[in-house]
């Protein structure tokens, strides 16, 4: 009961660190920061592009963001060595 305890402990402060992850990514003059929640903290869009270009450059920005957040993310789960 008490090792159970203490990887729920372990997991809270890993979580808690996921939050402050940060990803941004760059494409064509539009910005996109994610956080480790997956959260949109913020978009930059170039005025330069039509509207069309504009949705399928920040779509890829989006997937893009979210993918690495989440190859950082389970990369951080396996180094932290927390089984259950």
């Amino acid at each position: 009961m008490l090792d159970q305890l203490k990887k729920i402990q372990e997991l809270k402060k890993l979580q808690d660190s996921f939050k402050k992850e940060k990803e941004v990514v760059e494409k064509e003059g539009i910005s996109v920061e994610m956080n480790g929640n997956f959260e949109v903290e913020n978009i930059i869009i170039n005025p330069d592009l039509d509207k069309n270009r504009q949705e399928e450059i920040l779509k890829k920005c989006l997937n893009e963001a979210r993918e690495n957040i989440q190859k950082r993310l389970a990369k951080m789960m396996m180094n932290s060595g927390i089984g259950f």
